[in-house]
């Protein structure tokens, strides 16, 4: 498919994604780093306690909420 008729179909709502390989696509930013933070028992186990409520992991939960306090401080979204 020529970029014109690519960008035509995009413009108009079409689904494009049959047209797009994917298999190396990354999100910019997004790469892993490990990073290790002690916190009291206290905190360790209301973590757990609402990560189990919400049926996620601490790692998700902490992550999470680190993201939105992040953008709430920044005043910004990330993708």
């Amino acid at each position: 498919m020529k970029a014109e008729s690519f960008d035509d179909k995009f413009d108009a709502g079409e689904d494009v994604t049959a047209q797009l390989d994917v298999s190396r696509a990354r999100r910019r930013n997004h790469a892993a780093r490990r990073v290790n933070v002690d916190f009291p028992s206290w905190m360790v186990d209301e973590l757990d306690r609402e990560a189990l409520r919400l049926g996620v992991t601490r790692q998700s939960i902490i992550k999470v909420w680190l993201s939105e306090r992040l953008e709430q401080a920044m005043g910004t979204k990330r993708a």
